[in-house]
């Protein structure tokens, strides 16, 4: 019979239950109560370990629970240990697997952004996305009202997603971007990100080298890090990046590129020099890596063809996505490739989460196909300029003696640069307080900077306005 030579510490501030789940658990994992042993009865083990019944009665059926005990038909209780009851007496030890995860965490800034932008009371100057009343809820209510009528069904598709909107992304690229990419060469993603990370896991070896512009969008994510890329920063010029400084590229390296409206600066490259990059990666056998993102996204003109329309060697793999057109949380993007690229792609894809959303892809479909994608993308552009040139009247009132920046011609960003060393991090911090949520240009470089980017795309402009004066205020202390 087992017998007990302790008891509870009452002066503790762990519950008396607790202690005698753990004093059980430990005689059980020592090997001192083997499997099969019977523990005396609940009145017995209350008297020696000095409790009321109902605490041995909580501590008894939290041990059932866990497996480590079973009850008799008697009414007795046995031990009943295995390993994984074991594990579970105590609680694991969470940081030793969170620590030792492949996939790196996100530097502490983006970390408080990516949370801090689901908290209301933030005027949000920094955001990537389009605001809520700019989403087309006519449109898409439109469409969905034609939905029972062109869907078959909600099913799993296929590696490459649906091929309906396979054939209508070919005829698109061909038509806007002069890209000849017949649908076996494009994959529909969740989304560009996951084609980044598709490519990241089952296409380079870990200590490749990536090259990309300096400042860059990659920075701020640790996909590449994560699989064991070293990145690299090339600085640019006013037609964008110096890829004549990419002293060691080569066929093990990669170039990642956003040619229209670059994340963060806004930067449009030139024709010219799309053409003398594509033939220096091309002459290195060094493939690219091209993010449309934002190329829709333009305002007066429209910018030079993309690069993937003058690849005539597959050297190029071209990203689209309607995150910024539509909404992000249609979860839908493109990677356009080789076909034996895309089939990989498309293999790995299926193993992580087995298609993007049917209902997205369907309703893209008839988007594209309808001609509704067109008219809406044009008053897109007008809102979005608006917004554009408010955000520059009051980038101009307040940041005039302290900061230069370029007029975009497109998509999302003005990159605020300051004159002086200020402080990014004290100024991110001293915003925050004063109810302003901003991307500082530090998480998007790789040397230190002193630059913020600014969205306006997202924040009312009045808000806008108000922010930026906020903002002004907190620099000016500093100058």
């Amino acid at each position: 019979m087992i017998e007990f030579e302790w008891k509870p510490d009452k002066t503790d501030k762990t519950p008396i239950y607790r202690q005698i789940v753990k004093y059980i658990s430990d005689k059980i994992a020592a090997g001192d109560w083997v499997i099969g042993s019977r523990l005396p009865s609940q009145r017995a083990m209350a008297e020696a370990f000095g409790v009321n019944r109902s605490t041995i009665v909580t501590a008894m059926e939290e041990l059932i629970s866990y497996g480590i005990l079973e009850s008799d038909f008697g009414g007795g209780t046995r031990v009943k240990s295995n390993t994984w009851s074991l594990l579970m007496s105590q609680p694991p030890d969470w940081n030793k697997y969170i620590q030792s995860g492949p996939f790196h965490a996100n530097i502490p800034t983006i970390q408080a952004i990516n949370k801090l932008e689901f908290e209301p009371g933030y005027i949000r100057i920094g955001t990537g996305e389009l605001a809520p009343e700019l989403y087309p809820n006519k449109l898409v209510a439109k469409i969905f009202r034609r939905m029972p009528e062109i869907v078959p069904h909600l099913g799993y598709l296929g590696p490459l997603g649906l091929p309906e909107l396979g054939r209508a992304l070919s005829e698109r690229l061909r038509l806007e971007q002069g890209i000849e990419a017949d649908p076996a060469n494009i994959l529909i993603a969740s989304g560009s990100l996951q084609g980044l990370q598709l490519i990241s896991v089952c296409m380079l070896k870990r200590g490749s080298q990536v090259y990309t512009e300096a400042p860059t969008y990659l920075k701020s994510l640790q996909i590449f890090q994560s699989a064991g890329m070293n990145l690299h920063g090339i600085p640019m010029d006013d037609e964008g990046i110096k890829y004549w400084e990419m002293k060691d590229a080569s066929i093990d390296s990669l170039l990642y590129t956003i040619p229209t409206h670059h994340n963060p600066t806004g930067m449009v490259m030139s024709e010219k020099r799309r053409r003398e990059l594509l033939n220096f990666c091309q002459n290195k056998r060094m493939p690219m890596l091209e993010d449309d993102a934002y190329g829709q996204l333009w305002f007066e003109e429209k910018p030079p063809r993309a690069i993937k329309a003058s690849d005539k060697t597959g050297s190029v793999i071209y990203m689209g996505t309607v995150s910024k057109t539509m909404a992000p949380g249609l979860r839908i993007g493109w990677v356009v490739g080789p076909e034996a690229v895309v089939q990989r792609l498309g293999d790995v894809k299926m193993q992580t989460d087995y298609g993007a959303s049917s209902v997205s892809q369907w309703m893209m479909t008839e988007l594209l196909t309808s001609g509704d994608y067109d008219v809406y993308l044009a008053g897109l552009r007008r809102e979005l300029k608006d917004r554009r040139d408010h955000a520059l009247d009051a980038v101009r009132r307040n940041f005039s003696d302290m900061a230069t920046w370029s007029k975009p011609t497109g998509g999302f960003y003005i990159w605020l640069r300051f004159n002086k060393k200020v402080p990014i991090d004290k100024v991110f911090r001293e915003a925050l307080q004063r109810g302003v949520l901003l991307n500082p240009g530090n998480v998007y470089d790789y040397i230190e900077n002193h630059a913020i980017r600014i969205s306006y795309a997202y924040a009312d402009p009045c808000d806008m306005t108000k922010a930026l004066e906020i903002l002004a205020s907190i620099v000016e202390k500093y100058y």
